[in-house]
């Protein structure tokens, strides 16, 4: 039992659940080394959304506001992160989820929309597989016709290079939640969030649901003096940090 007086309370509280969601069989072992390289990350920007980070949310909203058709792609991370959190954006945003993993199998993508569905999730793809991303060898190419590679707009949680790169290929807009902001996901999305994806995802609903001209946001967006902005706030504390 983890107390809540703990200083690392809530960042331990999230290490739980990747650690139960690779018990369950929802996430892949890997996915924890994923989560402690993102954390390290976290650490670098403070735990807390940053200026840099809520401007991208914004866009992130804007353009979801703007799409005919998204989807908001999902993984065995972002479940047990934001399961709900992404059910509700879904929800709010009329965009399709689909279940998309690197390490794919049936029985996890199942485990994962059984997941999503007793979060309220009433349509999930995933399990079709009647499509691939062009330019991808592994599993991941494997998506829904309905879901990923018909979409104008994906939302992708969470690192993922080549599929990036590959969706831009195929004329996507790309939003992403990347901890990492030097990573090829975060260098070649459209927006680029450089936040926590627990408390990204809530407000980019909250923006989504207030946003009156998503045009406008768009116009004004750059993605790379934002991950410019990310870097330099990084560096500056890091400077300041020195002892």
């Amino acid at each position: 039992m983890i107390p809540p007086s703990h200083p690392r309370y809530e960042s331990l509280m999230l290490r739980n659940r990747i650690a139960e969601g690779v018990e369950k069989g929802i996430v892949h072992p890997t996915g924890l080394i994923a989560h402690g390289r993102g954390e390290a990350f976290d650490y670098l920007i403070g735990e807390k959304t940053q200026p840099f980070a809520e401007k991208a949310i914004v866009a992130a909203a804007a353009y979801l506001k703007m799409a005919e058709h998204p989807v908001i792609s999902v993984n065995g991370n972002t479940a047990v992160l934001s399961g709900r959190e992404i059910v509700e954006l879904a929800q709010a945003s009329n965009a399709i989820i689909e279940v998309n993993l690197f390490h794919r199998s049936g029985e996890r993508i199942k485990k994962i929309i059984n997941l999503l569905r007793g979060f309220g999730g009433e349509k999930i793809l995933g399990m079709e597989g009647d499509a691939r991303i062009e330019g991808i060898e592994h599993d991941r190419a494997i998506c829904s016709r309905e879901g990923i590679y018909s979409a104008d707009v994906i939302l992708v949680p969470l690192e993922d290079g080549d599929r990036c790169e590959a969706l831009k290929k195929m004329g996507k807009i790309v939003l992403t939640i990347d901890l990492n902001p030097l990573s090829r996901t975060a260098r070649t999305a459209d927006v680029t969030i450089v936040d926590n994806i627990v408390r990204a995802i809530p407000l980019i609903k909250k923006f989504y649901l207030e946003m009156e001209r998503p045009d406008e946001v768009i116009e004004k967006w750059d993605n790379a003096n934002n991950l410019k902005e990310a870097l330099h706030f990084i560096s500056r504390r890091l400077q300041e940090m020195e002892l």
